[in-house]
């Protein structure tokens, strides 16, 4: 395999990684309406349990327990989901505006406590040696990362299969009916207040999973994995890809991911090595512009949510156009 070759699997696992994530925030976003601005904490969950779980004995911090890969997923998904239900009990009543500030401050309190329980997570110093998929199946990296690509391409078809038919089930259509309008659902006898609850719980652990994936793709974790600038960048995935799309989340998830790893390079190619350091905010610019553009030219993204016209509504447009 050449190194392009090996780059592009790199490149895929870590788009495909952050398109679960995305996957997530659009089952609480784009069908739900919660305005969730705490993604990154609850991929930290997902990251410090399967780290916890799966990894070596640390000797510094909690760890060593070794346990099997899936086992570690299942931990994580679990993990992030009870976060969400404990966060979601007192939060999910407020909304709008309202839930975003408090979802940004979940965000925040989770980085602090990754970055200051150090016997838990290892402090600034972070966790290393996480293991991968059947570590020992291969001994080359060419190897292990195209097993993990084979892994990550299945588990995205599996997630969004799943989502596709929550979503269209009559439990997608309420949560859909409370995004549109809350009141009116109420009135049909629905718990607006359940329903997102469980919306929220269901995403949170999608992103919990990600992180999960992260960890054991990358190897390696630490509380600057997990700024505020995370949510930014899988929100602006899911705003370019389309959100209330699940084709839309992964779309935009490959694309703008590409995006940030293109003008990551392009900046080093270019900026003399004593402004290489400010790349990062170039990079953030680039991305902020993107998503400027999409709002203005195309505001329900690149593959916006699918319009279902009811049975009455095609019998009317066929009668005008008959007339």
């Amino acid at each position: 395999m050449s190194g392009i070759s090996a780059y592009l699997v790199f490149f895929l696992i870590q788009a495909l990684i952050y398109a679960v994530v995305c996957l997530g925030l659009n089952l609480q976003w784009g069908y739900t309406g919660l305005f969730n601005i705490g993604v990154s904490g609850f991929f930290l969950v997902g990251a410090y349990t399967f780290a916890i779980l799966c990894g070596p004995p640390y000797g510094t911090h909690l760890g060593g327990f070794g346990l099997p890969f899936v086992v570690g997923l299942v931990g994580a998904v679990l993990t992030a989901g009870l976060s969400a239900f404990i966060v979601g009990i007192p939060t999910l009543r407020l909304h709008e505006d309202y839930l975003a500030i408090i979802t940004i401050g979940i965000g925040l309190i989770f980085q602090l406590i990754a970055l200051n329980a150090s016997a838990l997570t290892g402090g600034s110093q972070g966790a290393t040696s996480i293991p991968r998929l059947l570590p020992d199946l291969f001994q080359s990296q060419i190897g292990r990362d195209g097993l993990m690509l084979a892994f990550m391409v299945m588990l995205v078809l599996v997630i969004y299969s799943a989502l596709e038919a929550i979503v269209r089930s009559p439990w997608g259509r309420v949560l859909k009916a409370i995004r549109e309008d809350e009141i009116a659902a109420a009135s049909l006898g629905k718990n607006p207040f359940s329903f997102r609850l469980q919306s929220f719980v269901i995403g949170s652990a999608i992103m919990g999973l990600g992180g999960a994936l992260y960890a054991s793709f990358i190897g390696f974790v630490s509380p600057e994995d997990f700024l505020p600038v995370f949510t930014f960048q899988i929100w602006t995935m899911l705003i370019v890809g389309g959100s209330g799309n699940n084709k839309g989340a992964i779309l935009g998830a490959v694309l703008m991911w590409a995006v940030w790893t293109l003008s990551g390079t392009t900046v080093q190619a270019l900026l003399p090595v004593q402004l290489q350091v400010k790349g990062g905010a170039a990079q953030i610019i680039l991305i902020g512009l993107v998503l400027m553009l999409t709002l203005i030219f195309r505001p329900r993204g690149l593959i916006g949510e699918e319009v279902t016209v009811s049975h009455e509504a095609k019998v009317a447009e066929r009668k005008g156009e008959s007339m």
